[in-house]
């Protein structure tokens, strides 16, 4: 079960892993941290109003015991001291009460000056963040944009990958079509193979039309040379037949005509 539990988690990191991208992962920290600093913003929002709160019960107390000491005068001054005693004892109490105030009133303002501190040095973080951020994701995304430019070259990405692999079973269809064509026209020549057409033709047969083809040719030739012959010599044919029957003379007849020739001499 520990290793189960070993392999579980390692597969699922490796997924978030691929799965995660730095610079969505940086907006969400960003956010988080605008979402701290508001935070505190609300938080010195809070004691500022409660200070203020506190100001004006200060005012209100401080302007019931002047008036209970106005009161306390006027009662003396009419000889009634019992009541400037007790206008006395209510502004004493009220006095108390002021002192008390006043102390919450320095505690809360030492603290919204802390908030206030501390949400000023947040607020420095967090622009530094987002500037630090902002470089990081251009940086990230150029540095992508070079690898992606980079294994298009070199054709190792997934798209050129899957098209390197199409153009392979591609050529090796073709190849694999090539040869069995060829197979196929060899077991045809050598008659293993029965030509359902009607025109495929044995060896034997295959020659004999080859020396008949040369015979027609070279008899087409003869007659051409004939035709040629004839035209150039203005009567060929004529001429051809009568220096045949020339040549067909008796030697006898030859020597009689060269006689005469020795005799002139």
């Amino acid at each position: 079960m520990k290793r189960m539990g070993m392999i579980f988690r390692a597969k699922a990191n490796k997924a978030l892993d691929r799965a995660e991208d730095p610079r969505e992962t940086l907006d969400y920290s960003y956010q988080k941290q605008l979402e701290l600093l508001q935070k505190v913003r609300r938080g010195v929002a809070d004691v500022a109003t409660s200070r203020k709160r506190l100001e004006l019960q200060l005012s209100q107390l401080q302007g019931q015991s002047s008036k209970l000491e106005d009161q306390g005068k006027k009662a003396l001054a009419l000889g009634r001291e019992d009541l400037a005693r007790e206008a006395l004892s209510r502004r004493a109490a009220l006095q108390q009460q002021v002192t008390d105030l006043e102390g919450q009133h320095q505690t809360l303002q030492g603290e919204e000056e802390k908030l206030t501190l501390a949400a000023q040095r947040l607020q420095a973080k967090v622009d530094a963040f987002r500037t630090k951020k902002e470089t990081i994701k251009a940086t990230y995304t150029a540095a992508q944009a070079q690898t992606r430019i980079g294994e298009a070259f070199s054709g190792i990405s997934e798209e050129m990958g899957d098209v390197g692999m199409a153009i392979q079973r591609a050529e090796d269809k073709t190849a694999q079509l090539q040869a069995r064509s060829g197979a196929i026209d060899e077991l045809l020549a050598s008659g293993a193979l029965d030509d359902q057409s009607g025109m495929a033709k044995d060896d034997i047969t295959a020659e004999l039309d080859r020396l008949s083809g040369g015979t027609d040719v070279e008899l087409e030739l003869q007659r051409m040379k004939a035709e040629l012959a004839g035209g150039t010599t203005g009567g060929g044919q004529q001429a051809i037949e009568g220096g045949q029957q020339g040549q067909s003379a008796q030697p006898g007849t030859q020597q009689s005509q060269d006689t005469p020739k020795f005799s002139k001499e």
